[in-house]
């Protein structure tokens, strides 16, 4: 399935070349010999990065693998200072981080809509001739030429920025959810990995009110040693303001479950237990009222302590408890 969600792209940025210093001498039909007045060259374009918060993927820069910034015009009689060069202005969306693919280092985050980091700078311009004028040397005969442009290749990541996001192992009823609680049309099927990369979808709550939910890939034990996709995912939850565990109501062990997706995000990134959570227990049409009512009491003795959460139990096939699923998730945002 061919997907615009985009979050990696790996590009060739090439910055402008500085335009040249001038080597000129006043001339006028009353000076035969004036003073140097070579201008200067003109500054290289930058490859600026800009962030845009309408911008959800990267999608728009899949395709274009060469960033090219125009070069700087040179310097030139009277004084007069070539043209600047054009910079070329990548917009992103909020949560790009910027890195350098030769080293993997981390140069910048943009984290604000309008923010502007210059990616890779411009060549200065070359001096004319008219800045080498001293009291020994009244005709300098040269200028600078300009510094060259930088071809660097780069890395922009993206984090998904949602309010919530959904944490669960493959299969467990992610997808479907995000497409019953929103417009957002993820593949849904009956096997493990069918979400690849994260799909958003737009909650719609009571009086136009509305949050932003992300289904990002399932877990699998050991996600956070780079199995699976599992560091791809990982990157993508620091973004999320607030996590809904989700669980499928006929896994041998709830508890067993959710203390292995826990245990996935510490050892990825132990602030990431600081963030509000959710249990969801899914598929719930699966069972009667009395075996939920049982599981309901089993629950309530063993989510004590450090693994105390508030749970809930729906089914997306069904829409039950969906309405107050969305209570709970508003409540916990506010």
């Amino acid at each position: 399935m061919e997907t615009n969600f985009v979050d990696y792209v790996k590009i060739c940025c090439r910055s402008g070349k500085g335009g040249a210093g001038s080597v000129h001498f006043h001339r006028d039909k009353l000076t035969a010999f004036g003073g140097p007045d070579g201008g200067n060259g003109g500054r290289g374009g930058h490859v600026i990065l800009k962030g845009n918060k309408q911008l959800w993927t990267l999608i728009h820069l899949k395709y274009r693998k060469h960033i090219i910034a125009e070069e700087g015009g040179n310097g030139s009689s009277s004084n007069s200072s070539g043209k600047q060069g054009k910079d070329e202005i990548l917009e992103v969306p909020l949560g790009t981080i910027a890195k350098d693919a030769e080293t993997g280092e981390v140069l910048f985050e943009i984290q604000e809509d309008g923010q502007e980091i210059i990616f890779v700078p411009g060549g200065r311009g070359g001096l004319g001739n008219a800045n080498f004028k001293n009291s020994t040397q009244q005709s300098p005969r040269y200028a600078q030429p300009g510094e060259p442009g930088k071809m660097e290749w780069k890395v922009l990541e993206l984090k998904v920025l949602a309010d919530v996001g959904l944490v669960g192992f493959p299969n467990a009823g992610k997808s479907t959810l995000l497409s019953v609680v929103s417009a957002a049309k993820p593949e849904i099927a009956n096997y493990a990995f069918t979400t690849l990369v994260p799909n958003l979808g737009i909650v719609k709550y009571r009086d136009f009110k509305s949050f932003v939910m992300a289904d990002i890939p399932g877990i699998i034990e050991g996600a956070h040693e780079g199995k699976g996709i599992g560091l791809r995912f990982l990157r993508h939850i620091e973004r999320n303001s607030s996590l809904l565990f989700l669980i499928s109501c006929d896994t041998k062990d709830i508890l067993d479950e959710y203390k292995i997706l826990l245990n996935e995000l510490k050892q990825f990134n132990p602030e990431l237990l600081e963030k509000k959570r959710l249990l969801a227990i899914t598929k719930c049409d699966l069972m009667d009222e009395e075996l939920e009512e049982e599981m309901k009491k089993d629950l309530n003795k063993r989510f004590k302590g450090k693994n105390k959460i508030p749970f809930i139990f729906i089914s997306s096939a069904t829409g039950k408890n969906i309405t107050q699923l969305k209570d709970m998730l508003w409540a916990m945002l506010q």
